[in-house]
């Protein structure tokens, strides 16, 4: 059985891979800002009593990520999802219209959260079997990739975050811990809305696959969802 701690548990991606892990058998720490109205993962974590665990973070408070990590501090997690994330609505509105805040409050979200957890819960995650960091970014922070301009605030946030991985790869590799930034696709979720392409039940079927072969030998990589390695 491995331990997994999730960001962003209560929908989407975060709640489907709660879902699937649960299934196999898996032990989860679910986290997510407000428990208490978050029904989906609630009815989910009631057909999974002895496996999920709700825990209240929100991720952009350090201090309260701090305070779950003394609260877990004897936990040994296997792997940490860094799923939470945020697309901003200013980015719909094009160059010229750049709102500077909802800039820095989705890289709160998308690019600093992530080094702030692999901070706080590095002791857990080292002491754990597999050692096993996933920092969910998107193939908008690649610079080859992007042939069409636009969502300044989406894009930069996740180059970083994929910087941030990469970093993170370099400095843990002597505690065995693997790194990776992961691509899950245009996912049919709330934040990927009703035009997405993928189902959110592949997109993270076609994840789970890849991470569990992952070894220390793929530490540093940026990984689509069907294992092929995406250039920086």
């Amino acid at each position: 059985m491995k331990t997994l701690l999730i960001t962003g548990a209560n929908r989407g991606i975060g709640l489907e891979f709660c879902n699937q892990y649960a299934e196999a058998g898996d032990r989860v720490l679910a986290c997510c800002r407000d428990p208490g109205k978050a029904d989906a993962l609630n009815k989910l974590a009631a057909r999974y009593p002895d496996l999920i665990e709700l825990h209240a973070l929100d991720v952009t408070d350090h201090a309260q990520i701090e305070q779950l990590a003394r609260t877990l501090a004897d936990e040994a997690i296997d792997l940490l999802i860094n799923n939470a994330g945020v697309y901003p609505a200013a980015d719909k509105r094009g160059f010229g219209h750049t709102d500077y805040a909802e800039w820095m409050a989705a890289f709160n979200i998308n690019t600093m959260a992530p080094l702030k957890m692999v901070e706080a819960f590095v002791q857990q995650i080292a002491r754990s079997q597999l050692k096993l960091i996933v920092t969910l970014t998107s193939k908008m922070g690649s610079m080859e990739d992007n042939t069409s301009g636009g969502s300044y605030l989406y894009r930069s946030s996740k180059a970083a975050a994929n910087m941030v991985a990469k970093s993170l790869a370099v400095d843990l590799k002597g505690l065995g811990i693997t790194s990776v930034a992961f691509n899950p696709g245009w996912v049919k979720t709330d934040m990927g809305g009703p035009n997405a392409m993928i189902p959110v039940e592949q997109s993270v079927a076609d994840m789970c696959k890849v991470i569990a072969g992952l070894t220390l030998a793929d530490t540093g990589k940026f990984i689509d969802r069907d294992g092929r390695e995406i250039p920086w």
